[in-house]
């Protein structure tokens, strides 16, 4: 991943989303039995959700799976987009809708996980994707004509499709943080090589404070990113908690940083960083691919979610206690007398749990360096004070909370700083205590942790009291055409 991104997206395609991984979580035995042991022998996997007009909502997907007269197959028919790994996978997850069922006397829809063979016949390469970045993958089009599948083949039963796909983009998320930290740790290493060669102005650019100040960032960040990756697998390992909420930060956390970094590592390496490897090396220079991973990253931030659903995602996740006890007052279904029997659970509950969040925060662990301990109490403190701004934030919003992105976007930008805090503290104690005459994770984990604290204090400050509505009436100015001159003039 350090070098090659299109090797890591490859990889994660094939065993985080691919097949493996919702076999081994949600597969009979029959099925672990039937294609497990293909993967150690060549077979090449994939997942297909996304469609062409379907992207992040995949409850809205076309893709049908209809069921035979003798109930012992179902015939796909339709397109997926984007399918790493499709033009050239032999077995593929495919997701599609199948006939709704009757609940609580309405329809709901069925989205099913079913396990497809190319050798099965009907699954068409329709055309293979070009990017800007990742000229290494085999990322497609594929149309699935009337694919004739055995319903052994279906994965957890029907209509568990969209628990298996989220269950299954946790892995995924997952690989990201490694993979940019990887590419970041290579970017890294040109920038430091470069920095200490290359002499301006009588010194070495790396003496330079406008320089110095961005290999600081880069390094303490890259620490954090490490620690974020490694923290959120050994939880995924453990298999103790539900993840989706670590899994979805440590994602967003990395994948935004990553890209600050290869972007600073192309503006240090000046010229050197815009051009090719390949033209590095036939005029003689080492051929560090820096532009090349500036192409590659990009997509990261778009991939496994975009930062904007992830922002979204972790919102909602994060309200969700407050969602499910306001919901138990004003839900339509509820009836009156349970409605005001919720009211009372629903204050009690407030009533102590509100003046909590002004209390001090947690105990500082010990055995903690001295130098870190602020960082932990502001930790304590603040993830605190985020409780009771989500909590305002829903009494103000109420309803139309989830319209209000960019106050959401705060709060969980906060609450990943927070995160990625602990990860970073968590790791430097520990690499301190198997090596206490060594203060490198130290004062990394300082470094970061004060970075960190400021982007905090800017999140918070622009909370309530900010220009989120004329920006957005700006923007649709805009759409509408109010500034239409300022296009007028180009070719």
């Amino acid at each position: 991943a350090s070098y090659c991104a299109s090797t890591a997206v490859y990889l994660s395609a094939h065993q985080s989303i691919g097949v493996p991984q919702p076999l081994i979580v949600f597969g009979t035995e029959e099925q672990k039995q039937k294609f497990l042991p293909r993967f150690a022998t060549g077979s090449i996997s994939a997942f297909a959700l996304t469609e062409p007009d379907v992207g992040s909502d995949p409850a809205k997907m076309t893709t049908k799976a209809e069921p035979t007269p003798d109930g012992k197959h179902f015939i796909i028919n339709g397109e997926k987009l984007w399918c790493t790994n499709g033009i050239r996978a032999d077995i593929m997850v495919v997701m599609a809708q199948t006939p709704a069922k009757i609940v609580h006397g309405k329809p709901r829809q069925q989205i099913t996980a079913f396990i497809v063979e190319r050798s099965m016949g009907g699954v068409e390469n329709v055309h293979r994707c070009e990017f800007m970045g990742l000229k290494g993958i085999q990322n497609g089009l594929l149309r699935f004509n009337n694919v004739k599948v055995p319903v052994e083949n279906i994965i957890g039963g029907e209509g568990q499709g969209l628990k298996i796909a989220l269950t299954t983009l946790n892995t995924g998320r997952l690989t990201m943080p490694a993979a940019v930290t990887g590419a970041s740790k290579y970017c890294l290493q040109s920038v430091i090589e470069w920095s200490n060669e290359r002499v301006q102005w009588g010194s070495k650019i790396g003496k330079h404070e406008a320089v110095a100040s961005k290999i600081a960032a880069m390094t303490s960040t890259i620490f954090a990113m490490e620690s974020v990756s490694e923290i959120a697998s050994v939880m995924a390992d453990k298999k103790e908690t539900d993840i989706r909420l670590e899994a979805a930060m440590a994602k967003l956390a990395t994948t935004e940083a990553s890209w600050k970094i290869v972007d600073g590592a192309v503006q240090i390496r000046g010229g050197r960083g815009y051009e090719t490897a390949r033209s590095l090396k036939a005029r003689g220079e080492k051929p560090w691919a820096v532009e090349r991973v500036m192409r590659d990253a990009r997509i990261n931030t778009i991939i496994e979610g975009t930062s904007q659903i992830m922002r979204l995602f972790i919102a909602r996740e994060a309200m969700d206690m407050h969602v499910r006890n306001i919901m138990s007052v004003i839900g339509p279904r509820v009836s009156f007398f349970k409605r005001i029997g919720n009211f009372f659970k629903a204050f009690a509950f407030y009533a102590v749990w509100y003046p909590k969040q002004y209390l001090p925060g947690s105990t500082v662990p010990e055995g903690v360096p001295s130098r870190l301990m602020t960082h932990f109490k502001f930790i304590g403190c603040n993830a605190k004070k985020l409780a009771r701004h989500l909590f305002h934030a829903m009494m103000i919003y109420q309803t139309n909370l989830e319209g209000k992105q960019h106050l959401l976007a705060k709060l969980v930008n906060v609450g990943t700083d927070l995160f990625s805090m602990s990860c970073a503290l968590s790791r430097a104690v520990y690499l301190h205590q198997q090596n206490p005459s060594d203060d490198g994770a130290l004062e990394l984990a300082d470094l970061f942790c004060l970075q960190a604290r400021g982007r905090i204090r800017k999140q918070f400050s622009g909370l309530f009291f900010n220009r989120d509505k004329f920006v957005y009436k700006v923007a649709q100015n805009a759409l509408e055409g109010k500034y239409r001159w300022l296009e007028s003039d180009i070719f």
